[in-house]
């Protein structure tokens, strides 16, 4: 289940028009830096959607079609009653009151699922259930609350109107219309609609299953005691959510010690059942010299420093001709550094057309300074105000500080050569929040 082919990286998202940093050489550690576009397009290049796969409406869900789904017939395939009541013909009735109620011979009982026996004329009615099909001759419905609901004789003390309470053919989708075209995402509504015009399955680029590893001897699995010098392990959790919020099939693998073999063996042991492979952890200088001998032997993987902020070491290739992702260590490094290259590429293996999370608009409320020659994603408040959207930075940025990023839901995007934003500047924002204003 191949995503990787030739392809074209996509459009530009607002908060990728930026200054252009310098773009290092093409070596597999490299110690300048690469700027945030260069990098994406990068990552991007040759990605597509991932083969599609013929699958059962319930495991369809969250997944994006791969075909236009087509109706074979009219919905509602036939005219049929919308309420319990006795089909008749309208004129029979027009004059009904309760002062002047009328009196039907009922001459046919139709239940849902049934077919009607008699055809209806003047005078006479038909007991008719919610669903079912409307009798040849009548062109409306009673409501039985306008009835005694009597049997074989009903009294009827309102008049209706021609058509009253009655679906017609194709009154919601005709004969031959697109219901649902390739590109949709697959949820409850789509799913009724897919099986209210027959079919059980349809075509989909499957979910992305995603491995997340976390390298480091200091991690400990949450929930676990710790020991001296040890930490839990955030960044497998954070990640997997991450990408299981895509629609990824996610799989957390780790933490695993710094150890070349370790590493080597579970890497290797994820190959079969990934798409997509995200390591956390030594990518820093000075630091990743075990994952980078791993990476190596196994695959064609780039180290390089991109010029951004948080998120400057980052690592991207292929090992057994699975893409793979190395972010940093720090838990806001790798959530900033998912957002900005994993996700468009996880978004383009599920076959979205839209891949890069929506940017809004937003005002400043207080300057912050910004580092020269990177692109800052600075973590924040974003709300809605009657005069637009306000951004409120976060006063503490480090990249360690993963208390600030659970409170944070936006992202404002500073492009690179700006070292002071003014209160009331003008800057895009990523929302993070599902609900996001």
């Amino acid at each position: 289940m191949s995503s990787w082919a030739e392809g074209s990286s996509g459009a530009r998202p607002a908060w990728r028009r930026g200054r252009t940093g310098h773009v290092g050489c093409n070596r597999r550690v490299n110690y300048q830096l690469r700027s945030v576009d260069d990098q994406l397009a990068r990552v991007l290049d040759g990605v597509r959607p991932l083969n599609p796969i013929d699958v059962g409406l319930t495991d369809a869900r969250g997944c994006i079609l791969a075909e236009d789904v087509v109706a074979p017939w009219p919905l509602p395939p036939f005219d049929n009653s919308a309420m319990d009541g006795y089909a008749v013909v309208a004129a029979s009735v027009a004059n009904a009151s309760r002062a002047n109620p009328i009196r039907l011979k009922v001459i046919d009982d139709v239940p849902a699922g049934s077919r009607p026996r008699a055809t209806i004329g003047p005078g006479v009615a038909a007991r008719i259930m919610t669903g079912a099909p409307m009798p040849y001759g009548a062109d409306a419905v009673v409501p039985v609350e306008q009835t005694d609901a009597g049997m074989p004789v009903v009294t009827v003390v309102e008049p209706v109107r021609v058509g009253g309470s009655v679906r017609r053919a194709g009154d919601d989708v005709h004969q031959g219309a697109v219901v649902l075209k390739a590109g949709t995402v697959m949820d409850a509504r789509q799913a009724a609609l897919a099986a209210a015009v027959g079919r059980g399955r349809v075509v989909v680029h499957p979910r992305p299953r995603v491995v997340v590893l976390t390298t480091g001897s200091e991690l400990v699995e949450p929930g676990r005691k710790l020991g001296p010098g040890q930490i839990n392990d955030v960044n497998g959790l954070a990640l997997a959510v991450a990408a299981a919020e895509l629609g990824a099939e996610a799989y957390r693998v780790g933490p695993v010690p710094d150890d070349p073999g370790l590493l080597s063996d579970a890497l290797e042991d994820q190959l079969v059942r990934a798409d997509l492979i995200v390591t956390t952890g030594g990518v820093s200088a000075g630091a990743y010299d075990t994952v980078k001998a791993v990476l190596s032997r196994l695959g064609a993987v780039e180290f390089v420093r991109v010029a951004m902020q948080p998120g400057m070491p980052q690592g991207y290739g292929q090992i057994g001709g699975v893409p793979i992702f190395t972010l940093p260590g720090n838990p806001v490094s790798a959530y900033v550094s998912f957002e900005v290259f994993v996700r468009p590429v996880l978004r383009r293996m599920l076959g979205a057309s839209e891949i890069f999370r929506p940017t809004v608009e937003a005002t400043v409320t207080v300057p912050f300074e910004s580092p020269a020659d990177k692109r800052q994603f600075a973590r924040g408040q974003l709300a809605r105000a009657a005069e637009g959207y306000l951004f409120h930075p976060s006063s503490a940025q480090a990249s360690h500080q993963v208390g600030v990023l659970a409170h944070a839901n936006g992202l404002v995007v500073v492009p690179e050569g700006v070292t002071s934003v003014p209160a009331g500047s003008r800057l895009p924002v990523l929302p993070l929040d599902v609900d996001a204003p």
